[in-house]
């Protein structure tokens, strides 16, 4: 293949497993996400680009893609061009046929960083541990089944509401009482471990990969976490906002069982004060996880549902420049310029109403005490 005609006629292909993401918004730019699976080496790519990476499947020669290519954005590639990418591709190992890429090595020990700060991984092969949870709760995971379980939630959530004024005496209640306030922290922090597994069995569920899942700190906190690999490579919205509320449902499916106990006791029963206070702390921990602020869940799903990636610091970016030169902030496309408006007015005037909120929870609970 030493000339152009040669070149055009090459059907060279990716390797297989290479991820390809959706368009995303980035600042100003649509771009496209392309990582390597094994090395985990990610890198973005513009629309043109992910037009032609995304068509070198073996099946066309270059000629081919050349020509629709042509008729897409109007222009051409020369031999220069496709010898550019090819480069690109090959250096990155990314071409089959290949050099082979090496993946990373793993940390032998299982721990790293301090006593103060650091990881602990929990499972040698999470995809694997995650996998066999999955084959388990897979009959529960029907379509019909979790809708039932979902309009469950909502009517508990609908009763707690109602009773919030008791629940949040029951909370006062709570905070003078070391004991039982242990025992329900004990409750929430595994209702957090739930919330990580239910991430990583959403995420096999729907063709996602689990790379991590394990305990981190920084003192006094402790958590679980849950890392899916694939999840920005999600085919559909649906499947990538799933894997995203997965934690938060979970959290509420936890809390099922005690608020079936807690409406056969009478108010001030001192068990059921305790299980009020649960479900309020409870509930709380679901729905403020679905808040689209980051690093909660609600704000991965709203960058899934809007196809956007670093939603938050490109919209502070955005309303800096837009401060500092309109006329620059201007250039921006107009869907650019209303989404990164919006979420910037939108999510400080959330932050403000949580603040308000929070302060007037904590004054009716001290009152409710005294």
């Amino acid at each position: 293949m030493s000339g152009p005609a040669g070149l055009l006629e090459a059907r060279p292909a990716l390797r297989e497993g290479i991820l390809l993401s959706p368009p995303l918004l980035n600042g100003p730019a649509v771009v496209h996400l392309v990582k390597d699976p094994v090395s985990g080496a990610s890198f973005e790519i513009g629309p043109k680009e992910f037009f032609l990476v995304s068509r070198l499947d073996g099946s066309r020669s270059l000629g081919q893609i050349g020509a629709a290519y042509g008729e897409a954005f109007g222009r051409r590639l020369g031999e220069a061009n496709w010898q550019q990418l090819l480069a690109l591709l090959g250096s990155r190992r990314l071409l089959a046929g290949g050099p082979a890429p090496e993946a990373p090595a793993r940390p032998q020990e299982p721990r790293s960083g301090t006593l103060l700060r650091g990881t602990l991984r929990l499972v040698a092969d999470a995809d694997a541990a995650t996998a066999r949870l999955h084959r388990v709760l897979r009959p529960a995971l029907h379509p019909v089944v979790l809708g039932g379980l979902l309009l469950v939630c909502l009517v508990m959530e609908g009763v707690l509401a109602a009773a919030a004024g008791r629940l949040v005496r029951d909370l006062g209640w709570l905070l003078a009482h070391p004991v039982p306030l242990l025992a329900v922290a004990s409750l929430l922090w595994l209702s957090t471990a739930l919330h990580e597994f239910a991430h990583g069995v959403a995420a096999r569920h729907v063709g996602g990969t689990v790379g991590e899942i394990g305990l981190r700190w920084r003192l006094p906190v402790a958590i679980m976490y849950c890392t899916v690999d694939n999840y920005r490579y999600l085919g559909g919205r649906r499947r990538q906002l799933a894997v995203a509320a997965a934690g938060a449902f979970a959290n509420l499916l936890f809390l099922l069982p005690f608020a079936l106990w807690w409406a056969f006791l009478p108010e001030g029963d001192p068990t059921g004060r305790v299980l009020g206070a649960l479900l309020l702390l409870g509930s709380a921990q679901a729905l403020v996880n679905l808040l689209p602020l980051p690093p909660l869940d609600g704000y991965t799903m709203l960058g899934h549902g809007l196809r956007v990636t670093r939603l938050a610091p490109a919209s502070s970016a955005y309303l800096r420049l837009r401060m500092r030169d309109r006329a620059a902030a201007a250039a921006y496309p107009a869907r650019a310029r209303r989404l990164y408006l919006a979420y910037g007015a939108g999510s400080a005037l959330l932050v403000l109403l949580l603040a308000a909120a929070l302060a007037g929870a904590v004054g009716y609970a001290v009152a409710a005490v005294s």
